[in-house]
């Protein structure tokens, strides 16, 4: 493993340590780097911010795609402290980041009190059998704007997709 990545890692980790000074969120920090720059980095902010979905990987997708003024990270490196959760996980594939480094694993994060297998576990499950009630309605309706999308030209539908408007 070259240098370069260990010291994003640990750029990604001084995040971390440092929310636990602050209690802005939890211990979780990421640096998210392209062409051998950083292009953002974030700590966790959910208590900060009063949203759950201000985890450390997303605030940096956040601010790298703002900084960036587009929402296609393709060729980016994402350094985290931890194995991302299912939501990290997902804005990671949105964004096309395809390498990840972490430090922790899901196992360290459930032992810490940051478990999230229990998320895992409820994706495997189909729709009508998981914890979280979904009901389908107004189907017709919502299809509408599928439709219009559908009937865009290649163009359009490639700004829309790679956030390039």
């Amino acid at each position: 493993m070259s240098n370069i990545h260990e010291e994003m890692m640990r750029k990604a980790i001084v995040l971390a340590e440092g929310n636990l000074k602050t209690l802005y969120g939890g211990p979780f920090g990421c640096v998210i780097v392209k062409n051998g720059k950083i292009i953002a980095s974030a700590a966790n902010s959910v208590n900060k911010d009063n949203d759950p979905t201000a985890h450390a990987e997303v605030n940096a997708i956040r601010l790298a795609c703002k900084n960036l003024k587009q929402a296609d990270l393709k060729g980016a490196i994402l350094y985290t402290s931890a194995e991302p959760c299912p939501m990290c996980l997902s804005a990671i594939y949105w964004a096309n980041i395809t390498e990840v480094y972490y430090g922790n694993t899901r196992t360290d994060a459930d032992w810490a009190g940051f478990g999230d297998e229990f998320i895992y576990e409820e994706l495997k499950l189909p729709i009508a059998e998981r914890k979280l009630s979904f009901k389908r309605i107004l189907p017709a309706e919502s299809i509408i704007s599928f439709e219009k999308y559908h009937e865009l030209d290649e163009q359009e539908k490639a700004k829309i997709k790679n956030g390039s408007l």
